[in-house]
């Protein structure tokens, strides 16, 4: 089965060999059922005309013979019997004296040969012979041979007349043992020749396959290469047939991709020195805008309202500006594929508790209560503590946000190889449409809706980034009116990410339908 999954060559061969074995079986099947009734019908045409010339030679015996005694006819009867085994060739000879005629004192008995005694002749053929006296029938039969073992034979059976007009039935013999024997020979023939006809298909399909089949595999293991990064491997090119024009394409094609991937690198590698320049350059007059507007800030009371409004929104807007171009410059970090982790066993429970402990004042001022469950996850889980706390504290910022002031119930649980972790709100929720697009970057619900936290719109797309970077998964499942719940999938161990199979908590939330929990079930549980 391995064989047949994964070698085009095997299976080609062997489809190959099947349908010829099917092929060889029905012509081998027709030629000797053809070959039979063909040697059967000679046959019994060659016993036909044998009887005929016997039952001819013993009627003229009879028909010359002056015999008037008992003794005589017996005499003559005899000599008929040698006759007809002479002309007939074989000694398997019967006579029977015709029923229903006159009583002759003179009518010599009958004779049967020992092979054809018992129920070897039939009564119908008997009967047949009685009322057909001109004509030859005959039948087939089973003749006794050495032991239980018989032979097949025919049976041919006519009349003849003794010089006082008596008619006597008689029966000849043949066997056909030889005949059987040519049948068996022929069928052995065909058999070896089918075999050995089978097996010499089976060698030039081979032969004829392996000539395709080696330049395809060539090629996959070429293009596994250029998929692994290997762009510099091209496919060994011979001869001028479709085979090599395949190849000669696939190498213009690898030239092309190449090139290609040269300049989008190269493009990158602009872009990237481009985004590093300019987020270089941002950060000193940043750093001073910030400053000043600090000292601003802190002298807003002596301002006059206008003022202090105007120094109040450029404090915040330099803060969000702060923001955004640390989430512009870790985009751009994994857009260019240059984030290293650095990985040590935590446990997601604590780092869950010390989350919800820095978001609590955030949580009062809306009047959200954060609820902790923890029935598993407990054991250490290789992460980078750093980016896992970003992914907690965004999904977190954003269920207070959009909570409706309801409480927000973060769960974690884990099976032998994968931790999960929920973090459920019972706030306005996402229609689908809305809920495919929550990682977008940049993308917001609703864009009329008022910040409270100060988001980039880069969260939950770096977040879901974060997640995908340990071999994990991030997920979403809303409702209009039944809220949101995030779900973290993250590995025990880094290289688990195959593992990485059943959840041990369900996306759609259990209370989907609820528009709130029952708080008195959490009593205790409050992060």
């Amino acid at each position: 089965m391995r064989a047949w999954r994964h070698s085009l060559q095997f299976r080609a061969v062997t489809i190959t060999m099947v349908l010829s074995a099917l092929a060889i079986m029905l012509s081998s099947g027709y030629m000797t059922i053809s070959i039979g009734s063909d040697l059967y019908q000679s046959r019994a045409a060659q016993a036909q005309s044998d009887t005929r010339r016997a039952l001819d030679t013993a009627q003229r015996t009879l028909d010359s013979s002056t015999a008037e005694s008992r003794v005589d006819f017996q005499a003559l009867m005899t000599t008929a019997r040698t006759d007809l085994a002479q002309a007939s060739g074989s000694p398997l000879v019967a006579a029977f004296r015709v029923p229903d005629q006159p009583f002759s004192a003179t009518a010599p008995q009958d004779f049967v040969a020992p092979g054809l005694q018992g129920e070897v002749i039939s009564a119908e053929l008997r009967r047949t012979v009685q009322k057909n006296p001109d004509g030859l029938w005959w039948q087939s039969t089973a003749l006794a041979a050495s032991g239980e073992h018989t032979d097949p034979g025919l049976i041919v059976g006519g009349q003849v007349r003794l010089p006082d007009g008596a008619a006597y039935e008689v029966y000849i013999g043949y066997n056909l043992a030889s005949t059987e024997e040519t049948l068996g020979f022929v069928q052995r023939s065909l058999l070896v020749g089918g075999l050995v006809l089978l097996l010499l298909v089976g060698g030039v399909a081979w032969v004829v396959v392996r000539l395709v089949a080696d330049p395809v595999k060539v090629a996959a293991q070429t293009s596994a290469k250029l998929a692994a990064g290997d762009l510099e491997v091209r496919i060994p090119v011979r001869g001028q047939d479709e085979l090599a024009t395949l190849g000669r394409s696939f190498n213009r094609m690898a030239d092309s991709m190449q090139g290609q991937i040269q300049k989008l690198a190269a493009l990158s590698s602009v872009q990237q020195r481009f985004v590093s320049d300019v987020s270089h350059e941002l950060r000193t007059p940043l750093t001073t805008i910030r400053l000043a507007g600090d000292v601003l800030y802190d002298q807003r009371e002596d301002f006059s309202p206008t003022t202090g409004r105007t120094v109040e929104l450029l404090h915040t807007q330099t803060q969000r500006f702060e923001l955004l171009l640390a989430d512009l410059l870790e985009i751009s970090r994994y857009d260019a594929g240059s984030i290293q982790l650095e990985m040590e066993p935590v446990s997601l429970p604590g780092l869950v508790r010390d989350c919800a402990d820095g978001m609590q004042q955030l949580a009062d001022q809306s009047g959200t209560r954060l609820i902790v469950l923890a029935p598993g996850g407990y054991g250490p889980v290789d992460m980078d503590p750093r980016r896992i706390r970003r992914i907690v504290n965004n999904l977190l910022g954003n269920a207070i946000e959009h909570g409706e002031g309801r409480p927000v119930v973060m769960t974690i649980d884990s099976t032998a190889s994968t931790v999960a972790l929920t973090v459920r709100d019972y706030g306005l929720g996402m229609n689908e449409t809305d809920a495919a697009r929550a990682f977008d970057r940049f993308w917001r619900a609703d864009p009329s809706r008022r910040r409270t936290i100060g988001g980039t719109g880069l969260g939950l797309a770096i977040a879901l980034e974060d997640a995908q970077l340990h071999g994990g998964t991030l997920a979403v499942w809303s409702r209009p009116g039944a809220g949101s719940n995030f779900r973290l999938l993250l590995p025990r161990h880094q290289g688990d990410t195959e593992t990485l199979g059943a959840s041990p908590l369900p996306l759609e939330p259990v209370d989907a339908g609820a528009e709130g929990p029952d708080e008195t079930d959490f009593e205790g549980t409050t992060a």
